[in-house]
């Protein structure tokens, strides 16, 4: 499957941005979908994962209750809504798939993924 990340770019803190990630190719319905985040001069970082059916999701404590994760299986097309978006937010987001067989199942290790996006700037000025 490719990933193509969409939707980045400047807010000012306390604004919204919503990413969007769609993926090509066959049965994505049976991918779990993550996104991390990587700031300049950090690691790449869990944001937040939904399950296959997007009936399991989880986020970093730092984003809980400001992002939400979503996904159109019919659109193959997986979302992250962010508001109160603060300056460290910050980072390149990418989103991840990992094929589970429609499985339940999601996880916030980077290296579980096999398939990546090539990444979207998004940047929160003060």
């Amino acid at each position: 499957v490719q990933l193509q990340a969409s939707g980045g770019g400047l807010v000012q803190a306390g604004g919204s941005l919503r990413l969007s990630c769609a993926a090509s190719g066959q049965a994505f319905s049976t991918y779990a979908m993550g996104w991390f985040r990587q700031a300049p001069g950090k690691e790449r970082e869990f944001v937040t994962a939904i399950s296959a059916s997007g009936g399991t999701t989880y986020y970093a404590d730092d984003v809980k209750g400001r992002f939400t994760i979503s996904r159109d299986n019919a659109k193959n097309t997986v979302y992250l809504q962010m508001n109160s978006l603060k300056p460290e937010d910050t980072a390149v987001y990418y989103c991840a798939a990992k094929s589970t067989g429609g499985l339940p199942v999601i996880r916030t290790v980077s290296t579980w993924y096999n398939y990546w996006g090539q990444g979207t700037q998004v940047t929160v000025s003060s």
